[in-house]
């Protein structure tokens, strides 16, 4: 089968909106920093109200990663579900304006589209108050077989475990795309999602659900339950996936087949905020990846687009990441 996609994404579609705080602010609204709780439409409202001066863009962690994707010259496609309001126009406007496709048919009743509330300190760490809205009425009839069968990966994110039906549909695109003899890959996405998950996330591996894993250090930690990172390497080099774990400033490693590849970070002027990473550090890989570039060659890549989103507000790229990747001598054959 011909492939119309590198990457199809399957995902929470979600507006952001960040707001920049104090600790103080966590402290007084009891959040916990640095991680991800879903909340309710009240709580959502009373947060949003105490942020202040917001700026407000198209988010959604697998989302992200399309978007990504596309700026790299990749042919992308997400899967998520929005409501047919303002900000599921804003939604679907933003990413097919990256060129990503993006067939969901909006829902004309029931929730709001997501939104998530991006609290962002100082020094770069972003708390995420997320309300799922529309997100949670994504389902298996939601699915395009086609095209998840025609792209070489599948990337879904561990959000998607949350809403019920969002899981169900998770499990069938793995199925669809396994069926086709394509390739899935799974972000754990948070460490207090993998704290809700964590023996339905190693199923999910050592069934052969996925055959890609994305995490960073503190979410491999407390997927096995340890803090000692050369143990939490141990384990998963145990587990038969390549998995491409992030470290922030300290780099990135890649695993396969009990080997471990490790890349520096790429160097940046000024930490602004960390929201989406991750999301653009797999954007980065895959688009190496899928073009069947090195394997150190692809986590460079992901670094490279790592680096470039914790520069400025917002989990979308702000320049063309082809011609970055270009202009700086990271990669051979984009």
């Amino acid at each position: 089968m011909s492939n119309p996609f590198d990457v199809l994404a399957l995902g929470n579609a979600i507006v952001d909106v960040l707001a920049p705080v104090d600790d103080s602010f966590l402290v007084a609204h009891g959040l916990r920093k640095g991680g991800m709780q879903l909340v309710d439409e009240a709580r959502a409202l009373a947060l949003y109200d105490a942020m202040g001066a917001t700026t407000i863009v198209s988010g959604g962690s697998a989302a992200n990663t399309v978007a990504g994707l596309a700026s790299f010259g990749a042919k992308a496609a997400f899967l998520g579900k929005v409501r047919d309001d303002e900000a599921g126009h804003a939604f679907t406007h933003d990413i097919r304006a990256m060129g990503v496709h993006f067939p969901t048919p909006a829902a004309i009743e029931g929730p709001s589209t997501a939104r998530c509330l991006v609290l962002v300190t100082p020094d770069g760490q972003r708390t995420m108050n997320t309300y799922l809205g529309a997100c949670q009425n994504l389902t298996v009839g939601d699915l395009d077989a086609v095209a998840i069968k025609g792209a070489q990966v599948l990337y879904l994110e561990g959000y998607l475990w949350d809403p019920p039906h969002a899981k169900q549909a998770f499990v069938e695109a793995a199925a669809i795309a396994h069926g086709a003899g394509r390739q899935v890959a799974l972000t754990l996405s948070d460490t207090f999602c993998v704290d809700r998950y964590r023996d339905e996330f190693l199923e999910l591996i050592r069934q052969g659900v996925v055959d890609i894993v994305f995490a960073n250090e503190s979410e491999l930690h407390a997927l096995y339950q340890t803090a000692d990172f050369d143990a939490a390497v141990a384990a998963l080099r145990g587990e038969k996936v390549l998995a491409a774990v992030t470290r922030s400033e300290k780099g990135a490693c890649i695993l396969r087949g009990g080997k471990m590849h490790s890349v520096p970070a790429a160097p940046i002027e000024k930490l602004v905020d960390t929201t989406g990473a991750g999301d653009l550090f797999a954007a980065g890989f895959l688009a190496g990846y899928t073009r069947g570039l090195a394997l150190d060659h692809c986590a460079r890549l992901g670094a490279l687009a790592a680096a470039e989103i914790i520069q400025h507000f917002g989990a979308r790229p702000e320049v063309n990441l082809a011609e970055l990747a270009a202009q700086s001598g990271y990669v051979h054959a984009l």
